[in-house]
């Protein structure tokens, strides 16, 4: 893959890099208890639950990684988590954030954060699975460290759209393309799955850059896991209405018709012009035989 460097930020730039901090300032989670929403699922005492529920971290050592998974499984949602990640030498480390099914058909939406050499930023890897088929990577840079301090991550997936967004900003969205033959997640519950893994075999300048085990243990931290806006399934069931969604404010489940408005294209196309490293929409060395047809959909992003 070739990757272009972010342009360099003008007086515009800083001021929008401003207002996405400030915006970033003003979200407030909600308050979650980790022991009531998740389950260590790997790791032999390398993940840990503390502070009564309030933070969980993960670690890596040259023995192990560790990871942890939803106790429920969900059909459409919007989730958000606060995550800090590895700070300082990272490079050959994985932190997964990802929703999945099971199964060889899978569905899957996935943050993917590739660790770097100190000083050199954090890859913010992003693919979408679609019963077994991926290869929809966009990856981007951050606009700021996201190993000093806890940043929301969000995923919002409804029946027309999964849109990615950091700190309240929309940095990708992935439109449900059936009508021209693409499948979109829509019928596979999926439970929440987060992982710290060694993966220096491809994660930092293509395995060229390996895991420094001196550094080690490695350790990514969560807080204000929020899933009040999504469906839990259960026993074949949702538990969201059956109801088709309207759009008054007094409907309790407007997110499964909320779409990016004129405000969020703009913050989204000003991270993809200044942030995004890789598309695989513009990847014609990738796909010689002509592009992914989601691709050509004008409402592709």
């Amino acid at each position: 893959m070739a990757y272009s460097s972010s342009a360099s930020p003008g007086l515009s730039l800083k001021f929008l890099s401003c207002l996405l901090v400030l915006g970033s300032l003003a979200i407030v989670a909600s308050a979650s208890n980790f022991y009531q929403d998740f389950d260590v699922s790997w790791g032999d005492g390398r993940a840990k639950i503390l502070n009564n529920g309030e933070l969980l971290t993960l670690s890596l050592d040259k023995a192990s990684g560790s990871g942890f998974q939803s106790k429920h499984e969900y059909l459409f949602g919007k989730i958000d988590i606060q995550l800090k990640l590895v700070p300082g030498n990272s490079a050959g480390t994985v932190t997964a954030y990802y929703l999945s099914s099971q199964g060889p058909t899978h569905d899957e939406i996935d943050f993917e954060f590739l660790g770097n050499l100190s000083g050199d930023p954090y890859i913010l890897h992003t693919n979408v699975f679609s019963q077994g088929k991926g290869n929809r990577e966009q990856q981007f840079y951050l606009w700021f460290d996201p190993t000093a301090d806890f940043h929301t991550y969000s995923i919002l997936w409804n029946p027309q759209r999964i849109i990615f967004s950091v700190d309240g900003t929309p940095i990708r969205e992935f439109k449900n393309s059936e009508s021209i033959g693409v499948p979109f997640p829509k019928n596979q519950p999926m439970r929440i799955y987060s992982s710290l893994w060694n993966a220096d075999d491809w994660a930092t300048r293509g395995g060229l850059v390996k895991t420094d085990w001196t550094k080690a243990p490695f350790t990514a931290s969560y807080r204000n896991f929020n899933a009040n806006n999504a469906c839990i399934w259960s026993s074949g069931s949702s538990s969201c209405d059956s109801k088709s969604p309207t759009s008054t404010t007094n409907n309790p489940h407007q997110w499964l018709s909320q779409e990016l408005d004129s405000a969020g294209q703009e913050k989204m196309k000003w991270v993809q012009k200044n942030y995004m490293i890789y598309n695989y929409c513009t990847d014609t060395k990738r796909f010689p035989q002509g592009l992914p047809p989601e691709c050509s959909n004008t409402n592709m992003s």
